[in-house]
């Protein structure tokens, strides 16, 4: 496991389009399945990450408490399978059932998802308003599997919150720190290390 912070990506960012499959439902899911949404909420995840786990009830919970609002949510997962098979479809598919996702979780295979949008670490979040620039990158609190801080999602709440409020978000934002995506031998970008 190495310990890896997000990129950063340049706040105002378009974001970049993308058809990938629900693990759940097989549905083909794209930027276009959220244009009736004020927001959207790009979150890249796995099943075995510790720092995924340390959260993951807090991002169901996020789920559910913003699903009155007009908020979109797209959980991705880029691992190489083949190397992490906790990380497999079949295996993305028992985690949204077990923690009860009531938004979509895909699977990146080809991992192009995840390089379009710089993504370095799980978890890793990249909200954007309804133009779909980016308005936050970083993390979802202060909290880490060592540090007993009580995981809130405080950071990425008050970013959703100020978004969907027609709010200006904080610039002043800190990167979210976890497991570094598993890229496939030779397909690691540019950015990665």
């Amino acid at each position: 496991m190495a310990l890896t912070p997000s990129t950063m990506l340049a706040l105002g960012t378009k974001a970049p389009d993308f058809q990938l499959p629900d693990v759940v439902s097989g549905e083909t899911i794209s930027l276009n399945t959220y244009s009736d949404r004020q927001a959207l909420l790009v979150m890249f995840i796995c099943r075995h990450c510790p720092f995924v786990k340390h959260v993951q009830q807090e991002l169901a919970k996020i789920g559910k408490d913003y699903s009155d609002r007009s908020l979109g949510i797209v959980a991705i997962s880029a691992n190489d399978a083949a190397n992490y098979p906790d990380d497999s479809p079949e295996n993305l598919k028992e985690m949204a059932k077990e923690l009860d996702f009531n938004f979509n979780l895909c699977y990146d295979e080809a991992q192009a998802t995840a390089k379009a949008y710089t993504a370095a670490c799980t978890p890793d979040f990249f909200l954007f308003d309804r133009d779909r620039n980016l308005v936050y990158r970083g993390q979802l609190d202060d909290s880490r599997p060592s540090n007993n801080l009580p995981v809130t999602g405080k950071d990425l709440r008050s970013a959703l919150d100020g978004v969907l409020e027609g709010d200006r978000v904080n610039s002043e934002q800190k990167p979210s720190i976890g497991c570094n995506i598993k890229w496939k031998s030779g397909n690691e970008p540019a950015y990665y290390g």
